[in-house]
């Protein structure tokens, strides 16, 4: 045990003498950051937000911030959080490794880990968090640094990892908790809260404050804006532009892909008798299986019951599925595949005897906006709380190419597809308003309602009548006008 410790220290010590020998630029956030970067590099308050637009550079800030940090605080360990390990790697990691090599920092990369292993005893680690149960990784660190980045597309329980594992976790440094992102397309949800709490510390910053931009592209960033409100035909006072260009909060509905509304959709389902499983089977995201429930006499459709699971394997898949299944008896169980399709789909008939059926997926946008009429028109019903809700708030269009819209990749939701798949199988479409019955002769219903008809008739007779005189009075006045000429 003491002669790995020793070699741990020597190749530290080693890491270290190499680092003074690189010859490289030396690292100081006055040289390193732009000047509307440099207080947000510099910031040393516990608990900061950064709203920036894209192009601004906020992620290579936030890898010099993470430098700055963990070279200051020998021993921590400075984690970079986004909705998923792949996109932490995609990001942020080529960034990473540049400004070790580019500064002469002396980190020893570790590949596999996505691990900069810094002399000083400092570790710098990427990571994802797309499900709740990866909250419980982050738990127990001696965090110098934490930066949640892309955090309005961050479900619901980042307030947990928050509050419950990465707050308690600043202790053993006076470490700092960063929130960074852009605004998202409606102005609610924990990062907007953060980002106006007084409690917080704010710095922003927009595209237009990026000097790189010019260098890069040849072009400012007002000519490129330019160009972008020509080609899709808008103004500056789109919404989105508000958003991806300039940082602001402003309420966006039509970015979204689907129109849920709390006020309106914001129901708990009823006891119903129909149902339909839908399943989404998430090789690289997550399992999302959705129960929709119908009545006979009811033209509403429901989300019954959610299910949303980290990664697992087939198996637990298997009893959840098999467990809904003798719960709601339902009339067809869909479920999309991903690549393994039917092969997947016959192990689980074998095994559980169920039925499975591959979801439809042609005509995804078509069916995307008949199940948005349905929520506008009071058809279509999900709980406020419901991960369905939560994530209709952050699924949004691609605009890119406003001649081939598509769903942008910035935020994927499983659950949204369970439900939109199951919609399309759903038969509440096929209710039918219920004929009202004649009362029986000879009752106080049927009196009442001879009476009501009686009166009726008694109008109409009486209306004819008043038309007909006034008719009549109006040819009068017209004979005797000509009479007198």
């Amino acid at each position: 045990m003491a002669s790995s410790r020793l070699k741990e220290i020597l190749r530290r010590t080693d890491a270290l003498i190499k680092a003074d020998e690189v010859a490289g630029i030396p690292f100081r956030l006055e040289e390193v950051l732009f000047p509307k970067q440099l207080p947000f590099g510099t910031e040393r308050g516990r608990f900061v937000t950064a709203v920036c637009t894209r192009r601004a550079g906020k992620t290579f800030a936030d890898a010099a911030k993470m430098f700055a940090v963990a070279r200051a605080k020998p021993g921590c360990v400075a984690v970079y959080i986004t909705k998923s390990r792949v996109n932490a790697k995609r990001l942020f990691w080529k960034i990473l490794k540049t400004m070790n090599d580019a500064y002469g920092l002396g980190g020893i990369v570790k590949e596999a880990e996505l691990c900069i292993e810094l002399p000083n005893g400092s570790d710098i680690y990427l990571s994802g968090c797309v499900h709740e149960a990866e909250i419980e990784n982050f738990r127990g660190m001696p965090i110098g640094i934490v930066i949640l980045d892309e955090a309005q597309g961050f479900p619901n329980f980042i307030e947990k990892l928050v509050d419950e594992v990465l707050a308690p976790a600043l202790m053993d440094f006076d470490g700092q908790l960063v929130l960074v992102g852009t605004p998202g397309p409606v102005p609610i949800g924990y990062f907007y809260e953060c980002a106006t709490n007084p409690e917080w510390v704010h710095h922003e910053w927009t595209v237009f404050d990026n000097p790189h931009i010019l260098r890069k592209s040849g072009k400012t960033a007002q000519a490129l804006l330019d160009e972008e409100l020509k080609r899709r035909g808008v103004t500056i006072e789109e919404p989105s532009i508000q958003r991806e260009w300039f940082g602001r909060w402003v309420l966006d509905v039509n970015s979204l892909v689907f129109q849920y509304d709390v006020k309106r959709n914001g129901r708990q389902a009823p006891k119903c008798a129909h149902h339909v499983i839908s399943i989404d089977v998430g090789f690289d995201d997550a399992d999302a299986i959705a129960v929709l429930g119908w009545n006979d006499d009811d033209p509403a459709l429901y989300l019954v019951e959610e299910l949303v699971m980290t990664k697992q394997t087939l198996t637990p898949l298997m009893t959840q599925v098999s467990k809904l299944y003798a719960q709601y008896e339902p009339q067809a169980v869909i479920c999309d595949m991903g690549g393994l399709g039917k092969k997947l789909a016959l192990t689980i008939e074998e095994r559980t005897n169920i039925p499975i059926e591959a979801a439809d997926k042609q005509e995804k946008l078509a069916h995307i906006e008949l199940l948005n009429d349905a929520l506008r028109t009071d058809l279509m019903f999900a709980p406020a709380d419901s991960r369905f809700a939560q994530d209709c708030m952050k699924v949004e269009w691609d605009r890119s190419n406003p001649e081939k819209p598509k769903i942008s990749e910035r935020f994927h939701s499983d659950i949204c597809d369970a439900v939109l798949y199951g919609w399309r199988k759903c038969q509440q479409w096929l209710y039918v308003p219920a004929t009202p019955k004649a009362p029986r002769l000879g009752t106080v219903e049927y009196a009442a309602e001879r009476q009501k008809q009686e009166a009726q008739e008694m109008e109409e007779v009486m209306e004819q009548e008043f038309a007909a005189n006034r008719q009549q009075q109006q040819e009068n006045n017209q004979w005797e006008s000509e009479e007198w000429q």
